[in-house]
């Protein structure tokens, strides 16, 4: 593989997309495809990952305190308060869901205290939200929290037993792994996948350390390329940072994952989590959100549903948005989108507001272009823009936008 680039004989159209620094101007190739063919160059070929996955994970908010109530009730509230409705249909559960041993026969087992009913009636009733359930393991003897097996040398035994319970997505980990090689072990899983009978959608989480933006394109729909983020700036920070070297790796079937979504969770301000989604939204990042859906505010919903920036997140041309141009604290992001439109962020990650300007030159636009910029927080449009366009950012805020050529 050529270090920038993924090639396959079905990759069919050429995007050229202007990357700026503070001093310089790069011509970068980003290859795309219809998102019908593109998934031929993932070897699961299971349809799935077209678009960055969405939905919601325990791990960040619960930990290991999770039980079969809190999963039915928070698929219940997905779908109450419309967040189902907008795009995020995985309930996901981290570790900590089965006893620490396998049966007599080598099975996996839901852990009898949380999980009573077991995972297949939960399975059964995340479906009939219509939603899907997505499972944990790991790529080792044990998961990191060493309260249950991993799947290292029971992979087909595991991902068939996940497929019979009506498991949809994979989240697959990295602790206990003997110092083998991610490379080695994690195609074992998805061979077994394949094997399994039921298309499940297989999240890689390495968390960068083998740079497997590189290489899982063929071997999962996603892969972390940072370590666990943490609710507070500086983590979220740096892993929109780590996670924007590996930009040209992401397309419709496989993304770059800087890990879930910490909005909601009360470790940073509103202005701080407007960031973080839109960033992550630019970034074709997975939207897994991390709080407590039961019971979040007003303003975690606002931020979390909306429509128009998730749209940019979602948008059939898969190419991932990054830093094109940065001036101390103030950051210029942009990415295109489909109908030859562009997705600009004017990210102020200074401690006192200012004044951020994206010119043409640096987003990849004709310099001569007039667009209509489309404020994604504001919903307003400012109509016949010409050659840059400037606005003043609050401390650790954003200012998000869709350009329209005219």
């Amino acid at each position: 593989m050529v270090k920038g680039k993924r090639l396959d004989s079905a990759l069919l159209v050429v995007c050229c997309f202007l990357i700026a620094s503070s001093s310089t101007v790069a011509a970068r190739q980003v290859i795309t495809s219809n998102p019908r063919e593109q998934i031929r160059r993932n070897l699961l070929a299971n349809g799935l990952g077209l678009s960055p996955q969405m939905g919601w994970n325990s791990w960040n908010h619960f930990q290991c305190n999770l039980d079969q109530k809190l999963i039915k009730e928070t698929a219940d509230a997905m779908v109450q308060i419309g967040l189902a409705a907008v795009g995020y249909k995985y309930v996901n559960l981290d570790d900590c869901w089965a006893e620490l041993n396998r049966d007599s026969k080598g099975n996996l087992v839901p852990k009898a205290s949380t999980f009573p009913s077991g995972i297949k009636a939960l399975a059964d009733y995340v479906h009939s939200k219509g939603l899907k359930l997505g499972i944990y393991s790991d790529a080792g003897t044990q998961t990191c929290s060493k309260t249950m097996p991993g799947s290292l040398g029971y992979e087909e035994q595991d991902a068939k037993t996940f497929a019979s319970w009506g498991i949809d997505y994979l989240k697959y980990d990295n602790c206990n792994n003997n110092d083998i090689s991610a490379k080695e072990r994690y195609p074992k899983m998805t061979k077994a996948l394949q094997n399994a009978g039921r298309p499940i959608f297989f999240s890689l989480c390495e968390w960068g350390q083998e740079d497997p933006a590189t290489w899982a394109s063929h071997v999962g729909n996603s892969w972390r390329t940072t370590g666990d983020i943490s609710d507070n700036w500086d983590s979220m920070t740096s892993r929109a940072d780590q996670n924007d070297k590996w930009a040209s790796y992401a397309a419709p079937g496989g993304w770059n994952d800087p890990d879930m979504l910490e909005v909601g969770n009360g470790g940073m301000t509103t202005q701080e989590y407007r960031s973080h989604f839109s960033i992550w939204a630019l970034a074709k990042a997975p939207l897994l959100i991390g709080c407590d859906v039961r019971s979040m505010d007003n303003e975690t919903f606002k931020l979390l549903s909306n429509t128009e920036v998730i749209a940019v997140n979602q948008d059939k041309l898969g190419v991932q948005g990054k830093k094109v141009k940065k001036n101390g604290d103030l950051e210029v992001w942009a990415g295109p989108l489909s109908g030859k439109r562009v997705a600009v962020i004017l990210w102020n990650r200074g401690g006192s507001k200012a004044k951020i300007t994206a010119y043409w030159s640096d987003i990849g636009l004709n310099p001569a272009a007039v667009v209509n910029a489309r404020d994604l927080w504001a919903h307003s449009t400012q109509k016949s823009v010409k050659g840059q366009l400037s606005a003043y950012v609050d401390v650790h805020d954003s200012k998000m936008y869709v350009l329209t050529p005219q």
